[in-house]
């Protein structure tokens, strides 16, 4: 048995020589005793694992953060994988249902037919609304329609308009009408009045000329300069500019306020001016 082992571990160690000599052009000679033999063939031969690891290029990730932001912000239905356990619900006319277990919200939807919307994300608890499919359907079209209108980031575009301060009031109407639709477009609008014949009466003539530009254009422009002599005082330059959402909140306000006490007014005249019995 002793000489069979033996012959068997000969003839593999031969095989392996064999092996190695036509694969690198040199022979392996090897001296082999009984003791070397007992350990070869006790000793079992280690397997080696090559671990392939995944890779994507950076555009993969970029696109997969794009995809992830899309969903996060995406106005759509949630259906039942409701991460949170309690979240706040409105109904579909708006009206707050309070705060809400995740399991009663939705035997709500089936009691109902709706389907969830996410609202605030950042509230505490989160906001959710139930919602029909036609009203998410419309939410969707306006939002896209706020998106359309909502002005492009990058810088301001400047128009530039020059005339003399002896100017007619035809031309200046006319003028005043391009101040107001490139003023309407969000543009700033650079107005340069040049010295008329009369100079002593620059001064005044611009002050009145521009005056008379915003008054044809209450709350939307206003002065993003304000006049200022240029050329050696040869010419009188103002720059406008669009109102921001707060001016025209406060403008509105504004003229509310003056519609009230005008009409308060009015109704203490009548008042003071009826006979009394």
């Amino acid at each position: 048995m002793a000489a069979l082992l033996k012959q068997l571990m000969l003839q593999t160690v031969k095989t392996e020589n064999h092996c190695i000599r036509r694969c690198f052009g040199q022979p392996l000679v090897t001296k082999v005793g009984p003791t070397t033999l007992c350990l070869l063939a006790s000793a079992p031969r280690p397997s080696y694992l090559i671990h392939a690891r995944a890779f994507g290029t950076a555009e993969d990730t970029q696109e997969e953060r794009k995809k992830t932001k899309r969903n996060e912000t995406d106005f759509s239905n949630v259906g039942r994988k409701i991460k949170e356990r309690i979240i706040q619900v409105l109904d579909e006319e708006g009206n707050d249902l309070g705060n809400m277990h995740r399991a009663d919200v939705i035997r709500l939807m089936d009691e109902r037919e709706l389907r969830l919307v996410k609202r605030d994300a950042q509230a505490e608890p989160p906001r959710y609304q139930l919602m029909t499919g036609l009203q998410i359907h419309q939410e969707r079209l306006r939002l896209r329609e706020m998106e359309k209108a909502r002005p492009k980031a990058g810088p301001i575009l400047t128009k530039e308009l020059t005339f003399s301060s002896n100017i007619g009031q035809h031309d200046l109407d006319t003028k005043s009408k391009q101040i107001q639709q490139w003023i309407e477009k969000k543009y700033h609008v650079q107005i340069t009045v040049k010295k008329g014949r009369n100079a002593d009466e620059l001064d005044n003539k611009t002050e009145e000329i521009f005056n008379q530009i915003l008054q044809t254009m209450p709350g939307i422009a206003t002065f993003k300069s304000k006049p200022q002599t240029i050329k050696g005082g040869k010419a009188v330059m103002c720059v406008l500019r669009h109102l921001s959402k707060k001016e025209e909140n406060a403008h509105r306000e504004s003229q509310g306020s003056q519609r009230r006490d005008i009409l308060n007014k009015e109704g203490s005249n009548r008042d003071s001016g009826d006979p009394h019995p």
